[in-house]
């Protein structure tokens, strides 16, 4: 008797399975994906940033140097509301007077040419080289090298506040604001 009432409540348990895989369901679809429309939203929000170039590993992201006195991008007014003229730096070097340099990177092992409007770092960059930074503003000493002699007698500095007149002497250099004035060797990545 077990038998016959085993084998009829595995029959119909069987034949319900069956039933239900072929009978077709309520029509359920899956919820509509929004993430694309979250992630533009939150981007919309965010401020954007510019950052100087693609390879920037600086701590806070790059913002632009006027960002950080509050001022406006186009410049600082004057007395009498006139905007103040930009101070010109090593680099603001007219197209007809640019001049290149043969720089030596000891450590990369190549020599390239540097023009005189263009910083170290930047011209190391401009290679594909990974060369160390942090601030590009000289306010660190992160991007430093060093060079066969007195650093004044081949480079000249933008603003440039880390380093003092004894490791300026020694051939110290901060690659972010250093403009060639000659040609040198350079070993990257070494701070006084």
């Amino acid at each position: 008797m077990f038998n016959e009432l085993g084998i009829a409540i595995g029959f119909s348990l069987t034949l319900i399975a069956v039933l239900m895989h072929f009978s077709r369901g309520t029509g359920w679809t899956s919820n509509e994906d929004i993430s694309q429309e979250v992630l533009e939203r939150r981007a919309e929000s965010v401020p954007e940033t510019d950052f100087p170039e693609p390879m920037n590993r600086s701590i806070g992201g790059g913002a632009p140097t006027g960002a950080i006195g509050g001022g406006e991008a186009g410049g600082e007014l004057a007395e009498g509301g006139e905007e103040a003229e930009e101070e010109s730096g090593p680099g603001d070097i007219p197209e007809d007077e640019i001049e290149y340099y043969e720089i030596e990177f000891v450590k990369e092992g190549e020599t390239i040419e540097v023009a005189n409007n263009e910083t170290i770092l930047e011209a190391g960059e401009d290679e594909g080289w990974d060369l160390p930074y942090a601030c590009r503003e000289g306010s660190c000493v992160s991007c430093a090298g060093q060079i066969d002699g007195n650093t004044s007698d081949f480079i000249e500095h933008d603003d440039q506040s880390m380093l003092g007149d004894a490791e300026l002497e020694d051939g110290y250099t901060l690659t972010c604001v250093a403009y060639p004035r000659g040609e040198f060797s350079i070993e990257t990545g070494e701070q006084p």
